[in-house]
């Protein structure tokens, strides 16, 4: 983002609140993911400990959950460097 019009106050709170907000929405991200996958894959409450098949699937979730966030990552990358040529 183009910070260049605020001046140096200004332009470090911008970047707090922006810094805050991208904070807010990694843990947004990683309790969805914590939740999914407890939900899915803890079967078992009678052992503080995992099973070897609780573990495997939470592997096979958190992987796949990793995998979908990069290809969603990489879609919007592709579809702003779009957006910015068409401005051009």
């Amino acid at each position: 983002m183009d910070f260049s019009q605020f001046n140096g106050p200004e332009q470090a709170h911008m970047t707090k609140v922006i810094e805050k907000k991208q904070m807010q929405d990694f843990m947004r991200l990683y309790s969805g993911l914590v939740e999914r996958c407890f939900t899915a894959c803890a079967q078992d409450f009678t052992s503080k400990a995992l099973t070897t098949n609780e573990t495997a699937c939470v592997q096979n979730c958190t992987d796949k959950f990793l995998k979908h966030s990069e290809r969603v990552g990489a879609r919007f990358a592709e579809h702003n460097a779009e957006q910015m040529q068409g401005k051009q």
